[in-house]
C-alpha cells in the first residue's frame, strides 16, 4: 500500500493530461504532455489530512486545472472530519496554473453530499466553471477574478449534473425533484431557464450534439407509489432529444418490455453519449452490458459489442466518431473474464478491434484531445495501478518515478482464476493466492468484496481505491502463509444481467451466500489448507457475508473480520425497493430471515468488528447493534473504531491501522488459536 494511487484521468485539447496521485493519503495533482508523456508533479500537497481531490478538469489549452478538494458532507451538512481536529474542509473548487508557481485559487465552495460527485464542469472556451452546491448551480471565471455566485435565481429541486453547450452558451441540467426529474436549459447571463418536455417520468443525463443543436436525454418511466411490491419489475426507458431554443422535444427510441429491457443499474451514466452522428447507450436486453448506437433522428438500435462479455469505463473519441471502452472480453486466455483491456469500436457498427491485451488490466480510456493517442489506468498481479500511453497495442508507463523504490513487485504472488460452482447451479469466479512459502496444511481465509451489483474483484491490483487496498491486504495475508480465495459471488458485475440481478440474494433470501459456503468447500478441499482453520473477512456488503457465515456456520468458519457490515436488512431504509417480495410485511421479515442477527444464536467464532462512527454508507448502528447481540450471546469479539471515519476511509493511516488489526487478529485467533477474553 506504498504506492501511489493514480485517480481522476483528464486531458486539454492539447493533448495535455492531468490525475490524482493519492501517496500514502497525500494526494496531489500530476501533469504529462505528449508525446513522451513526461510527468511532473503541480500541486504541492503534504499531508494524510484526509482531504480528497476529485473532479480534476483542464481548461481547453491545457493552462489551468480545475479540482475539488475537501470531504464530502453528509445531510445535515457535517463535514467527514476523521482527524477530529478541523483539519478537513468542506469540498471546495479550486483552478491552478500549469505553467507558473502561483499557489491554486479557491473558486468557491461544492459540498457534496451525493456519492460519486462529478458536477464540475469547465466551458469549453475555458473562461468559466459550473459546479453543484446547496442544491443549486454556482458559477465562477476560472481566472478567479469574481467570487462565485448562482448561476441564475433560486430553482426548486436538487439540481445537479450540468453540461455545456459547445458554444459556452448554454448550460443543460438535471433538476431532481425526488420522484420525477427535469432537465432544464439555462441560457448563461440572461437568467432565462427552458424546461425540455416536462413529465411525470425521471430526466437523466443530458448531453449535447457537437454542433450545440439538440440536447438528448435518457427518460427512465416513473414508479408507483403504495405499499405492495411486484415480485419482478420492470422499469420501461427511452431516449429523447430536443431543440434546446424552443424546447420542442421527442422521443426518438424506447426499450423492450422484457426484465432484460429494464434501464441499467449499472454502466449507464459512463456509456451514454451523443456522438459525431450517432446517440451511443448501455443497453441489457441481450443479459449483457454493450454498447448500441442509433441516428439522432431515431431507429432501430444498432450492437457494437456482440458477445458473452460485460462493457465498464466509456469513453468517445475526440472527433466523436469511435468509441473507446474496457471490458473483460475473452479471447485466447479465458483469464480475461476476470481482468480488463480496452477496445475501440467505430460508433456507426463495425469490428472492436483491441488496443491492449496481456496479463495485466488496463481501464478507464481516455484519447487525449489532441486525438493522437489513448491514455488509461493500468494495473497487473505485482504491479499497483498506474497512469499508462497505449502505443501498438502495448501500455508505457507514465511517472514509474512516482513509484517507491521498495515496493514488493517480487515478492507478490500471481492469483490464480478459479471457477467452481455453488449447489443451486451458479458458475462462480474466484482468485487464490497461495503462499511461497508452505509448512504444511495452512489456515485459509476467504475475502469477501463489497459493494451491491455493482463490483467484481481481478487478477491483480483494482481500479478502485477500496478494493486497491484490499488487494495488497490479500497479497499481505498469502506473505504470512495463508491461503486465500477471493470471491466473485452472484451479484456482482461482468458475468451478465442475471448473475448481477439475482432477487432472492441479501435482503431478499442470502441465496449469494450459498456461493459462500461453496467458496469454503473449496478451499478447504485443497491439499495445501487445514480444513479445521478456515477464516473470512470482507467489508460492507463482504462485512455482512462475513458476518452471515459467522453466525450461520461457525461449525465451518472459525474465525472473521466484519469492516462496516450490515448485520440487520429489515432496519435498512430501501428494504422494500431492495426485495422481490409481495408486501412490505413480507420484506422485512425476509429481510430479517437473511440477516446474521437472525442467527445469532449459533454464532460461536471470535470476530473483529471495524467501523468508523461516521458511516455515510452503513449506519454505524449495525455495528452497535450486533456488538450487543454478541454480549448477549456471551461470544467473544474484539473492536476496532475509528471516530468520524467514513465509510472508505479518509485517512491512509487508519486503512494501515485497519489491516494491521485484520492481520494480528487472524495471526492471534485462526493460526495460533488463542481464546479472545469476553467484551463486557
Amino acid at each position: 500500500m506504498s504506492s501511489p494511487f493514480p485517480s481522476s484521468l483528464a486531458t486539454a485539447r492539447t493533448g495535455r493530461i492531468a490525475w490524482v496521485f493519492d501517496t500514502k493519503g497525500v494526494r496531489n495533482i500530476w501533469l504529462a504532455d505528449p508525446p513522451v508523456f513526461a510527468a511532473r508533479q503541480l500541486t504541492n500537497y503534504a499531508n494524510d489530512d484526509g482531504n480528497e481531490i476529485s473532479s480534476v478538469r483542464l481548461t481547453p489549452d491545457g493552462r489551468k486545472v480545475l479540482y475539488v478538494r475537501g470531504s464530502e458532507i453528509n445531510s445535515a451538512g457535517e463535514v467527514a472530519d476523521p482527524t477530529s481536529n478541523d483539519q478537513i474542509r468542506k469540498q471546495e473548487v479550486w483552478a491552478a496554473d500549469t505553467e507558473r508557481s502561483d499557489p491554486p485559487r479557491l473558486l468557491g465552495e461544492m459540498g457534496c453530499d451525493r456519492e460519486g460527485c462529478e458536477d464540475l464542469e469547465v466551458s469549453p472556451d475555458g473562461r468559466w466553471a459550473v459546479w453543484a452546491a446547496r442544491r443549486q448551480l454556482w458559477i465562477a471565471p476560472v481566472n478567479g477574478g469574481l467570487p462565485a455566485k448562482p448561476l441564475m435565481g433560486y430553482i426548486r429541486g436538487d439540481n445537479a449534473r450540468p453540461r455545456w453547450s459547445p458554444d459556452s452558451r448554454r448550460i443543460a441540467f438535471v433538476s431532481d425533484r425526488g420522484d420525477h426529474s427535469f432537465i432544464g436549459i439555462i441560457e448563461v447571463g440572461r437568467n432565462h431557464l427552458l424546461w425540455m418536455a416536462p413529465s411525470v417520468d425521471r430526466d437523466l443525463m443530458p448531453r449535447w450534439s457537437f454542433d450545440g443543436g439538440q440536447v438528448v436525454w435518457i427518460r427512465v418511466r416513473g414508479r408507483m407509489t403504495k405499499p405492495a411490491l411486484l415480485p419482478v419489475e420492470v422499469h420501461p426507458w427511452a431516449i429523447w432529444t430536443g431543440d434546446p431554443q424552443s424546447g420542442l422535444a421527442k422521443q426518438v427510441w424506447h426499450s423492450g418490455s422484457t426484465l432484460e429491457s429494464s434501464f441499467p443499474s449499472w454502466g449507464a451514466e459512463r456509456a451514454f453519449n451523443f456522438g459525431k452522428d450517432r446517440i451511443i447507450f448501455a443497453y441489457e436486453k441481450n443479459g449483457w452490458n454493450h454498447l448500441y448506437s442509433i441516428p439522432p433522428t431515431g431507429g432501430i438500435e444498432r450492437l457494437l459489442t456482440p458477445g458473452e462479455f460485460d462493457v465498464e469505463h466509456v469513453a468517445l473519441s475526440t472527433d466523436g466518431s469511435a468509441l473507446i471502452y474496457s471490458s473483460n472480453q475473452t479471447g485466447a486466455d479465458p483469464r480475461d473474464a476476470d481482468r480488463r483491456h480496452i477496445w475501440t469500436v467505430p460508433a456507426n457498427g463495425g469490428t472492436p478491434r483491441a488496443l491492449s491485451s496481456g496479463e495485466g488490466s488496463e481501464y478507464e480510456p481516455i484519447e487525449t484531445g489532441d486525438g493522437r493517442f489513448v491514455v488509461c489506468f493500468g494495473s497487473g498481479a505485482r504491479t499497483s495501478k498506474m497512469p499508462y500511453v497505449l502505443i501498438a497495442g502495448n501500455r508505457k508507463l507514465i511517472a514509474g518515478e512516482a513509484l517507491p523504490a521498495d515496493f514488493p513487485s517480487d515478492k507478490l504472488v500471481e492469483p490464480t482464476q478459479v471457477i467452481f460452482r455453488s449447489e443451486d447451479g451458479w458458475t462462480i469466479h474466484g482468485q487464490l493466492f497461495l503462499p511461497t512459502v508452505n509448512h504444511g496444511p495452512a489456515p485459509g481465509l476467504l475475502f469477501l468484496h463489497g459493494g451491491l451489483r455493482n463490483r467484481q474483484m481481478l487478477l491483480g491490483f483494482h481500479y478502485m481505491q477500496y478494493y486497491h487496498n484490499a488487494y495488497a491486504e490479500n497479497q499481505y495475508l498469502a506473505s504470512l502463509g495463508y491461503v486465500v480465495l477471493s470471491v466473485n459471488y452472484r451479484n456482482g458485475t461482468m458475468y451478465g444481467r442475471k448473475f448481477r440481478e439475482v432477487p432472492d440474494s441479501g435482503p431478499g433470501g442470502a441465496s449469494d451466500y450459498q456461493d459462500v459456503l461453496a467458496a469454503a468447500e473449496y478451499l478447504r478441499a485443497l491439499p495445501q489448507v487445514d480444513k479445521t482453520r478456515v477464516g473470512l473477512w470482507g467489508g460492507s456488503y463482504g462485512g455482512y457475508l462475513t458476518a452471515l457465515g459467522l453466525a450461520r456456520n461457525s461449525d465451518v468458519f472459525s474465525a472473521g473480520v466484519d469492516m462496516h457490515g450490515v448485520h440487520d436488512w429489515s432496519q435498512w431504509g430501501e428494504i422494500g425497493r431492495m426485495d422481490n417480495a409481495i408486501d412490505i410485511r413480507e420484506a422485512r421479515e425476509r429481510a430479517f430471515a437473511s440477516s446474521p442477527d437472525a442467527a445469532i444464536t449459533s454464532w460461536k467464532s471470535h470476530v473483529l468488528l471495524i467501523s468508523g462512527d461516521d458511516d455515510r454508507n452503513v449506519s454505524f448502528s449495525q455495528t452497535v447493534d450486533l456488538a450487543q447481540r454478541l454480549r448477549a450471546q456471551k461470544v467473544p469479539f474484539e473492536q476496532l473504531v475509528f471516530p468520524d471515519e467514513i465509510h472508505e476511509f479518509l485517512l491512509w493511516r487508519n486503512w494501515i491501522s485497519a489491516y494491521e488489526a485484520t492481520s494480528d487478529f487472524f495471526e492471534r485467533v485462526l493460526k495460533h488459536g488463542e481464546k479472545i477474553p469476553l467484551s463486557r
